[in-house]
């Protein structure tokens, strides 16, 4: 089992949705991220250079969600995960958990969301 790098309650807007209000204006979601990969040597050293910057990780999913217009959260979940994978090599598997926190249902709900774990093969 690797480490875990634990990213929660990414606060962004996106367009996602298949209503035609949904495809007009941004609206507000959130993102968590596990990224599974070993942080032993840098534990070890201390050293940034040894484990994947989650600084940068998160700008890269700002940039995905903000570049896309998605239909589906499960869309943008696994869009999310391809491009964390893609990003550094040393994740192992990268799980991605969207939602929708002002859901267009008329029911009194939190929020909607998808959850996506991708893995290297």
């Amino acid at each position: 089992m690797s480490d875990v790098i634990e990213l929660r309650g990414l606060r962004l807007e996106a367009i996602v949705g298949v209503l035609a209000e949904e495809r007009e204006r941004p609206q507000p979601i959130e993102v968590d991220l596990d990224l599974e990969r070993s942080f032993a040597a840098a534990a070890a050293h201390d050293d940034l250079g040894a484990t994947t910057n989650y600084a940068e990780v998160l700008t890269l999913v700002e940039r995905v969600i903000h570049e896309g217009r998605f239909l589906l959260l499960e869309t943008l979940a696994r869009r999310v995960a391809d491009a964390t994978l893609g990003f550094d090599l040393a994740i192992d598997a990268v799980t991605v958990r969207v939602r929708k926190t002002r859901p267009p249902v008329p029911q009194a709900i939190d929020s909607v969301g998808v959850a996506c774990r991708v893995a290297r093969r």
